[in-house]
C-alpha cells in the first residue's frame, strides 16, 4: 500500500470526494480555476486544497502525482 493509498483512508468521505474531483480535474487540464503555484527551486508544482497539498509535475506535457500531503511545516521538504 503507498503513502496516497493509505492518506485515502484515514481521511472522510468528503475530503476523499473532493480530492478525487480535483485529481480529475488535474488530469483534464481544467486548471484555470485552482491555487496552483510552483515550489520554489523545484520543477514541482502545488495545489491547495482545505488541509491537503497536491504535489505534481509535468512530464511530456501531461500531470504526474507525486504526493498529496496534510499541510505543516514539512511539506515541502525533500522534494
Amino acid at each position: 500500500m503507498d503513502k496516497i493509498e493509505k492518506l485515502f483512508r484515514k481521511i472522510t468521505k468528503k475530503e476523499r470526494a473532493t480530492l478525487n474531483d480535483l485529481l480529475i480535474l488535474l488530469r483534464k487540464n481544467e486548471v484555470a480555476h485552482l491555487d496552483i503555484k510552483k515550489i520554489k527551486e523545484s520543477a514541482y508544482y502545488r495545489v491547495r486544497i482545505m488541509k491537503f497539498r497536491i504535489i505534481f509535475h509535468y512530464q511530456d506535457g501531461k500531470f504526474k502525482l507525486d504526493d498529496i500531503r496534510f499541510r505543516n511545516e514539512n511539506t515541502y521538504k525533500n522534494l
